[in-house]
């Protein structure tokens, strides 16, 4: 029977969770785990969609594209998540882009 992935988060959108005993070991501060880099690449191009919870970004982007001709709140909201995560995680983005050409 599978479980309804609503309320669930994150959760919902891992499809095959590692199990505890397997999760690759943390890597000190500042290195990254290449295991964990190419198990996320290969997840996200997998399945690239995310679920966010916030009822007042959910307003200000349904406001938009009621009012905007053409918006997409889709592509705004990846624009947005993008750049705020590119600006507090540089080292791991530029990691994950890295990797992501030679997987594509």
């Amino acid at each position: 029977m599978k479980k309804k992935a609503l309320g669930r988060g994150l959760e919902a959108l891992i499809s095959e969770p590692l199990p505890i005993e397997e999760k690759p070991k943390e890597k000190s501060k500042g290195e990254l785990n290449e295991e964990v880099l190419m198990l996320s690449i290969h997840e996200a191009l997998k399945n690239p969609r995310i679920t966010l919870w916030s009822p007042e970004a959910a307003a200000v982007l349904r406001y938009l594209r009621k009012t905007i001709p053409e918006f997409s709140i889709s592509n705004e909201a990846s624009k947005l998540l993008e750049k705020a995560i590119k600006e507090k995680y540089p080292e791991v983005w530029s990691s994950i882009k890295k990797r992501m050409k030679k997987v594509e």
